[in-house]
């Protein structure tokens, strides 16, 4: 009878064999099962089923056999390796270690079990060093030795959660999601897998769905605690900039940028959401003409997302609203790259336009007047400047204040020539060349403009009534 049994055995053991030689590993698991029901005491059943099985990467069901085949056979060598081979998978280098070592005092020649040890105290040493490098901050170098691990322990969700994690550190959100979803697939219920999805989200700022695989996760595992940290975290960052929000539609800007400043100040790893924060507290600032502010703001915002419209737009704005037409055409250009509507188009356009003004010289500075001035206030400006730099007034300074006081004073007529011309005025707002129109600005005499604003025969003149004093009469 136990002959029959072992021979039938054999038979299945063999089929088996010829299946797994063919690669269908489904049909070798089924015979060796059949070997095994027929003849359990056997380790070299146990042996192939966990060879079939790691094949499958069902490496937790090999890891059984394998370690039923040298509780039979303690002398089993490939059982031995194979139990290592499934710790190592699996990331349990210590465990896999031991079990290299046992093989190799059966056979310490045996070159397989010397490899799959260097292969475990590499595992290691990874593990190690990825360790150091998480508590430094330093997550490239934790996933790129997470890889190197995992090209021995390819089943080991430990060291996958690991990479995840550290790759949603660095703002490579697809990468992680794709890790984190593949073991989700494959366990529903991992809490640590669920905290990386919600990681993803929470730092794309998708808060409100990042809570619920937070919440889920602290479900599987309550005492999960960076799931609670990123839980609390997410909770108190939405519901501060809702409430900034409310105070900014409300128009109470003062408390909005409180509220703002105060959520900043929750989590410095949440670039996106910090990115926005950042924009929101700059028209904040904006809104209360404290433009410096807004403009420091919303650097910081490009600086954590250099792909934030919104921001470019915001800050590119105040530099017009400042007059920093340069830094302005720089922004309008950054937007109109990365989005070319009719909207970016003109708004770089005008402030190419300013910028182009800006280069030229600003008559209203010069008159001090402001560029909604009227014409009669455009005539009493020129009066009071014409006066207060012409040549006579000064003829008694240095050659050097003469020179400069001469200069203002042609300046005061190029203005005024220009300013109390509707036509010349017009076409100098809008920002074309005067000179198109036949002007050449050094070709006028500002005494002309002078004489023909002061009228008179006999002209004008500065006479002093005492030290330092003067008045002007008509002759």
């Amino acid at each position: 009878m136990f002959n029959s049994c072992y021979m039938e055995a054999e038979s299945f053991k063999e089929q088996g064999n010829a299946y797994y030689a063919k690669k269908d590993y489904n049909e070798a698991y089924n015979y060796y099962t059949k070997a095994i029901d027929m003849c359990p005491k056997n380790a070299s059943y146990y042996g192939n089923r966990a060879a079939t099985l790691m094949m499958l990467g069902r490496f937790r069901e090999a890891l059984g056999d394998a370690q039923q085949s040298v509780r039979l056979d303690d002398s089993f060598v490939r059982g031995h390796l194979r139990e290592g081979k499934c710790h190592l998978s699996l990331g349990n280098a210590m465990a896999a270690c031991r079990c290299f070592q046992k093989a190799l005092e059966v056979d310490h020649r045996n070159t397989q079990a010397q490899q799959e040890f260097k292969n475990a105290t590499a595992v290691l040493e990874y593990e190690k060093i990825a360790e150091m490098d998480f508590e430094k901050r330093d997550y490239r170098k934790v996933v790129f030795c997470m890889d190197r691990a995992l090209e021995f322990a390819p089943a080991c969700h430990r060291f996958k959660i690991l990479k995840a994690e550290c790759l949603a550190l660095l703002g490579r959100y697809p990468e992680a999601q794709s890790v984190a979803s593949d073991i989700l697939r494959m366990d529903s219920t991992n809490a640590d897998a669920l905290y990386v999805r919600g990681l993803c989200l929470y730092y794309e700022d998708c808060i409100e769905k990042a809570v619920q695989f937070f919440v889920q996760a602290l479900r599987m595992a309550p005492d999960h605690e960076k799931a609670c940290l990123a839980c609390r975290n997410a909770k108190a960052l939405k519901a501060k900039k809702e409430d900034g929000n409310k105070a900014f539609k409300d128009g109470n800007y003062k408390l909005a940028y409180e509220l703002y400043t105060e959520a900043l100040g929750i989590d410095p790893n949440n670039i996106k959401t910090n990115a926005k924060l950042y924009c929101n507290r700059g028209t904040v600032n904006a809104k209360l003409r404290k433009l410096d502010d807004a403009i420091e703001d919303c650097t910081n915002a490009v600086k954590l997302d250099d792909t934030y419209i919104k921001a470019y737009l915001r800050r590119a704005q105040c530099y017009m609203d400042t007059e920093q037409y340069e830094e302005a055409v720089r922004d309008y250009e950054k937007v109109y790259q990365t989005e070319k509507t009719k909207e970016h188009k003109q708004l770089l356009k005008n402030a190419q336009l300013e910028l182009k003004k800006s280069k030229r010289k600003d008559y209203y500075k010069i008159l001090g007047v402001d560029k909604n001035a009227s014409e009669d206030e455009i005539k009493k400006a020129y009066r009071k400047r014409a006066l207060m730099h012409h040549p006579d007034r000064h003829s008694g300074a240095s050659a050097e204040v003469q020179k400069e006081e001469e200069k203002k004073f042609k300046e005061v007529g190029e203005a005024f020539t220009i300013l109390s011309d509707p036509k010349k005025k017009t076409r100098y707002d809008s920002g074309q060349d005067l000179d198109e129109e036949g002007m050449n600005m050094g070709d006028f005499d500002a005494n002309n403009i002078f004489k023909a604003f002061f009228g008179g025969p006999g002209g004008f003149s500065f006479e002093a009534s005492g030290p330092g004093n003067f008045f002007f009469q008509f002759g």
